[in-house]
């Protein structure tokens, strides 16, 4: 699993790139209530926006971690948010990408550079 400095993530499955926001993310949010996603077949650059995610709190854009088409969007998690927030780095995952080039998921942080941003940043993990 790869991560973001706007704490997404990526994880290579088979050809595809599950995405979705960190544990710390979904903490800082707080209580999701609503996701939207782009529909499939959307082209994305990397930094684009990838979909919204509203909590409680505040609604916050998704951006593309890496260039692709939007291959899938998690419609569990979009017919129930609160799925976001139980298990954002597992069952609430949010869309699947076909990378436009996979490589970019390399000059990702790994686990450890995301940990020293969260130590960085005061956050708790």
């Amino acid at each position: 699993m790869r991560f973001t400095p706007d704490h997404e993530w990526v994880r290579l499955e088979g050809e595809l790139a599950m995405v979705g926001i960190t544990e710390h993310a979904a903490a800082a949010l707080g209580d999701i209530v609503y996701l939207e996603i782009k529909a499939p077949g959307t082209q994305l650059a990397k930094g684009d926006i990838l979909g919204v995610v509203e909590s409680v709190k505040a609604a916050s854009e998704i951006y593309a971690p890496i260039a692709g088409v939007v291959a899938e969007a998690n419609t569990r998690a979009i017919d129930d948010p609160t799925l976001i927030g139980q298990a954002p780095e597992g069952d609430g995952w949010l869309a699947r990408l076909q990378p436009s080039d996979s490589s970019e998921i390399d000059a990702l942080m790994d686990a450890d550079a995301y940990r020293a941003l969260l130590d960085s940043l005061g956050a708790d993990q």
